[in-house]
């Protein structure tokens, strides 16, 4: 018997964790990804500002799942009446996996808008290539700005826009002004120049899925370390000298970066499925209707949301690892052991890491700002995190004991993470 499991994020690996703990060896249990670890996005930001190691947010999936049995590939179909799935190697080579349960958890990549530009000069920041490619990128900057006698050309390095005020972006751009402080400092040339940071988001505030209270709180912290906040703006056209603002504001900028947002994964619109806004259409048992050998959770699945009754579930994180357990489960019951049962989770709140001793939390729906939200996100890190805890916190420890490390590393060239992952008309690159 075996269950093939299309995905090792926080869906697909918590679900392969759940399957190995309930079925133990009485089911091969196979988990096909392009890498061979599970990735914490949450701290990307602190990867890309140098904080915490990237190799403490990248769990190795066969040291953690001892048992399970990891194919490295990227999945191209599914056929569904032969129950195969048929895959991408790393050396591009196609092979096929049979299954007896399959479940889909593809995840999501960036979600690219039909702006001029943006997909040849924005940077997105959906993986660990992206989070160690803005750190190099941001880094050159600061350092060809420092060996540049052109002021202009100095204020366009020194500029960086970030699009997106939701949890990744409003992170970027508050851990990123500290960064780059830190880099200007080793450069005398510099003293004295703006570094300027600024956040766009078409809403209204910054933060809107949130509690406008933890909205307010991350707008005042942004503020006050310098970043320009602007509402209601974002990009209209983008090339490589800068950006033009829908206010019709021009910025010189050799930076930008793209946080606005995720689609399902582009497998899911090729699978022939039912889907809902791009999500594959499920039961609230995590079933695909007529296919009672295929489940879907996380990202790529339109989970129906019980306690809001005519939604589906939101695409974060913390639904994505409930339901993935959930699949597991209800796979597991399929198979004789346990009682199939439906997705029910009232959201248990958020957490946003704003950096130098300030966040925005609220842990059961209570509102945190300062060093308590920040103290909650950071434990709620540490317990999420499956894997390299001890060192994550001993990243955090050295942060307020060392100098960041802040050298290029260039290991990874632009053509390695493209933005246009995310664009229908475009060649599929993963």
């Amino acid at each position: 018997m075996r269950v093939v499991i299309v995905g090792g994020g926080f869906a697909g690996y918590h679900a392969a964790r759940k399957l190995l703990r309930t079925l133990g060896d009485r089911a091969e249990i196979v988990v096909l990804n392009p890498t061979d670890y599970f990735l914490y996005l949450p701290l990307l930001p602190e990867v890309a500002s140098g904080i915490v190691d990237p190799r403490h947010v990248a769990v190795s999936i066969p040291d953690t799942l001892r048992g399970v049995r990891l194919v490295l590939g990227t999945a191209e179909s599914v056929d569904f009446d032969a129950r195969t799935v048929t895959y991408v190697d790393p050396e591009d080579r196609e092979r096929t996996l049979d299954y007896d349960r399959l479940i889909l958890a593809a995840g999501s990549v960036n979600k690219l808008l039909p702006i001029p530009g943006v997909a040849e000069c924005a940077h997105g920041f959906r993986g660990l290539p992206e989070a160690l490619y803005l750190r190099d990128h941001v880094t050159r900057q600061i350092e060809l700005a420092a060996a540049t006698d052109d002021p202009a050309e100095r204020d366009a390095r020194c500029t960086f826009v970030v699009v997106g005020a939701g949890y990744t972006g409003t992170e970027v751009a508050a851990q990123g002004p500290e960064f780059t402080a830190a880099l200007a400092r080793r450069h005398p040339e510099l003293a004295g120049q703006p570094i300027r940071w600024l956040l766009l988001d078409i809403a209204e505030r910054v933060l809107p899925e949130l509690d406008p209270r933890l909205g307010a709180t991350a707008d005042r912290v942004l503020r006050e370390r310098g970043v320009e906040v602007r509402m209601k703006t974002s990009v209209e056209q983008a090339d490589r000298e800068g950006v033009t603002l829908t206010n019709g504001d021009a910025v010189p900028t050799h930076t930008l970066v793209w946080c606005v947002g995720v689609r399902p994964d582009p497998l899911v619109s090729d699978l022939g499925l039912e889907t809902v806004r791009g999500r594959l259409v499920v039961t609230p048992e995590l079933n695909v209707p007529g296919r009672d050998d295929v489940f879907a959770c996380g990202d790529a699945a339109a989970v129906p949301d019980l306690t809001r009754p005519g939604e589906t579930t939101p695409m974060t994180a913390q639904h994505a690892q409930r339901q993935g357990k959930l699949a597991g489960h209800n796979v597991a019951a399929s198979l004789g052991t346990g009682r199939s049962r439906r997705y029910r989770h009232h959201d248990l709140g958020f957490a946003v890491d704003l950096g130098s001793g300030e966040g925005a939390a609220n842990p059961l729906h209570v509102p945190l700002a300062g060093l308590p939200a920040r103290l909650v996100t950071r434990g709620y890190h540490l317990l999420s995190l499956p894997g390299n805890r001890l060192r994550t916190a001993a990243d955090w420890a050295l942060e307020k004991t060392g100098r960041r490390q802040t050298v290029q590393l260039g290991l990874v060239r632009s053509g390695s993470v493209p933005l246009d992952t995310a664009s229908p008309e475009l060649p599929r690159t993963r």
